[in-house]
C-alpha cells in the first residue's frame, strides 16, 4: 500500500470517500441496519441521519442569578447535590482577561444513583457528575441545560448502567422542564 505524502488530490479524496462509505456500510450491516428497506450505501450518496442531542434545555423568563438559584433548589428537591460550581465568566476574566457572558456550570450528583453506577462500572466516574449549565445568551435570554446521561452512557456497553442513566435522564429532564 502506498501512502501519499503530498496534498490530497481528487483520486485520494475519492478513495477516502469510498473507504468512509465502506466503513459505514459495514457498521450498518453488523448492527442489522442494512435492511432491504434501507438498501446499501452507495458512494457519493448523502443520507440524512437523525441527530441525537446530548442535553435537555429550556429558556426561562427570569434573570441569570435567579435561574442559578432556582435550578439549584430544583436539583436538591430531586436528590441532587451540587459538588462543583464553576463561574466560567469569572474564570475566563481571571485567567485569560476575556470578557464572557454569564455562564455557570453546576456539577450535580445524586449520591444513591452515583453509587449504583460506580458499582456497575468502575470507570464511570470519568463521566460524573452530571453537568447542568445556566447561561445568559447574547440577546439577554437565559437558558438552563442539563446533560442527557443516556447519550453520554452510549459509549459504555453496560445494560445495568443504561437503566441508571434512563432514571437520571428522566429526573434531569423533569427538573429542567419544570424550573
Amino acid at each position: 500500500m502506498t501512502f501519499l505524502a503530498a496534498a490530497p488530490d481528487k483520486a485520494w479524496k475519492a478513495q477516502a470517500n469510498r473507504f468512509a462509505f465502506f466503513a459505514r456500510d459495514l457498521k450498518r450491516e453488523k448492527s442489522g441496519l442494512n435492511t432491504p428497506a434501507l438498501g446499501s450505501i452507495e458512494p457519493g450518496t448523502v443520507y440524512k441521519e437523525k441527530v441525537m442531542t446530548y442535553y435537555f434545555s429550556k429558556k426561562v423568563s427570569f434573570g441569570f442569578d435567579e435561574a442559578v438559584s432556582k435550578i439549584t433548589q430544583a436539583l436538591k428537591k430531586e436528590g441532587f447535590g451540587i459538588l462543583t460550581e464553576i463561574d466560567v465568566k469569572s474564570t475566563l476574566k481571571k485567567k485569560l482577561d476575556i470578557d464572557f457572558r454569564n455562564y455557570r456550570i453546576l456539577g450535580a450528583c445524586n449520591p444513591p444513583f452515583a453509587y449504583k453506577a460506580l458499582q456497575a462500572e468502575d470507570k464511570v466516574g470519568t463521566m460524573l457528575p452530571c453537568n447542568v449549565i445556566v447561561q445568559e445568551m447574547s440577546n439577554g435570554d437565559v437558558e438552563i441545560a442539563a446533560i442527557d446521561p443516556i447519550a453520554s452512557m452510549k459509549a459504555i456497553d453496560n445494560p445495568e448502567l443504561r437503566e441508571i442513566a434512563e432514571t437520571i435522564a428522566q429526573k434531569l429532564k423533569f427538573i429542567v422542564e419544570n424550573v
